[in-house]
């Protein structure tokens, strides 16, 4: 396939494109009476050609003429804004788009030319997507957003000044332990947020779906109670813990094609296979649910922790590294059937620090490593259906049917690992 040459010619197109493309915007914005508009759909077009004239006369040797040029953009846009000011309207976006565009267009012949598509088209979406944007912050949670921006300022002081190095004879890393955490955390909140936007609106399964990318165990428990409250809903709250469970095996299974790949070869069938089979068995038909005339969307939701805050990522953080050594240790003095009795020991509470603290040493028991991830996720199941038999005794029989079954396809699965 031919790839395409970006001559002087094509470049100066691209460059009048782009201001054409801001300078529509603009023209539209000319219809609001509240606003005064730099310019419109002729401004914006000279500005980025008078940019890319002014590259082109840069390349010929005359060095100054961008500097000249730039400076001069921002003489006209400082008038226009002072124009603005005495009518008592400050806004300076438009002033700031021209001078982008002046830029883009220098661009547009000086480097690559995704850097002026890029910034040309991003700044077009930007200027016209204005409402949605104050409609979407006047919505945002000022709770969860500082949590977000915490752990993204712990994050970018933390993680560089971590030592990338090995320490003790676990060989625990700081910095490679501090990245699984921002991976795990950012793979949870991509749930968290999916779950926050879409909220009641689509019923027990599909939330409980997305839920199970933040927490399988935290949605069974979250449903248990809600089916508890109300029973008429227990079979629908039935059907999205099953399917949020089903999910924890896909949300394993990114975790481990990011942090070791290679790791990934000798257990991605079983987790996909799983992962279908959870799903197939929250799809099969209740034969008590027709009788229940409550609809999922009258159902309180329970929020999910949002994973993105500094604690949580800590203490995950302590339970990985603590995992580790532990994991070591039994290996260690306590062999084979060690590490089987602690992998259906940590079953109880969250399984993803044992299963990542496997990913470091697989050594010659690969089949055996893999063993133990399975029983541990077939452990945290016969949990999860505990917890929800425990929270909502109501159709006790139908819950443990459903979970019995999730529970007992681990078997041949667990069977065929170790002996493959």
């Amino acid at each position: 396939m031919n790839t395409i040459v970006w001559t002087v010619e094509l470049r100066f197109l691209i460059a009048l494109a782009l201001g054409f493309l801001v300078g529509l915007e603009r023209e539209s914005s000319k219809n609001n009476p509240k606003k005064i508009i730099l310019g419109g759909i002729r401004t914006y077009p000279i500005i980025s050609m008078f940019g890319f004239g002014s590259a082109l006369l840069h390349q010929k040797g005359v060095d100054v003429i961008l500097p000249i040029g730039l400076i001069g953009i921002s003489v006209l846009c400082a008038i226009s804004y002072y124009s603005k000011v005495q009518n008592e309207r400050f806004g300076v976006t438009s002033e700031i788009s021209a001078l982008l565009t002046f830029i883009v267009g220098a661009l547009a012949l000086l480097v690559d030319i995704w850097a002026s598509m890029a910034l040309g088209i991003i700044n077009t979406m930007l200027l016209s997507e204005k409402a949605k944007m104050e409609d979407y912050v006047e919505k945002l949670d000022r709770v969860e957003f500082l949590a977000v921006l915490k752990f993204l300022l712990v994050t970018v002081i933390i993680l560089p000044v971590l030592p990338n190095k090995d320490y003790t004879q676990f060989n625990i890393n700081p910095a490679e332990v501090w990245q699984v955490v921002i991976v795990v955390s950012t793979i949870g909140f991509v749930g968290y947020f999916l779950s926050k936007k879409l909220g009641d609106k689509v019923g027990f399964w599909i939330s409980g779906l997305v839920g199970g990318i933040v927490s399988s165990t935290a949605v069974t428990i979250a449903y248990g109670r809600i089916a508890k409250k109300k029973p008429g809903v227990h079979f629908s709250a039935l059907k999205g813990a099953i399917v949020a469970c089903s999910v924890m095996y896909l949300r394993i299974l990114v975790l481990l094609m990011i942090i070791s790949p290679s790791f990934v070869y000798g257990i991605w069938w079983q987790l996909l296979l799983l992962s279908l089979l959870g799903i197939g068995i929250s799809l099969i038909p209740s034969r008590e649910h027709h009788s229940s005339g409550k609809k999922e969307k009258d159902v309180e939701s329970e929020q999910l922790q949002n994973p993105f805050e500094v604690r949580p990522a800590v203490i995950f953080s302590l339970l990985f590294v603590a995992l580790i050594i532990i994991t070591s240790l039994v290996k260690t003095y306590f062999g084979h059937l060690g590490l089987i009795f602690l992998s259906v020991t940590v079953g109880v509470a969250d399984i993803t620090p044992f299963v990542l603290s496997m990913v470091t040493d697989i050594g010659s028991n690969a089949n055996l490593i893999f063993t133990a991830i399975l029983i541990s996720m077939m452990s945290n199941t016969i949990m999860k259906g505990i917890y929800f038999t425990y929270l909502s005794p109501t159709h006790r029989k139908e819950t443990i049917i459903k979970f019995g079954i999730l529970v007992l396809v681990h078997i041949p699965v667990i069977i065929a690992t170790l002996v493959l």
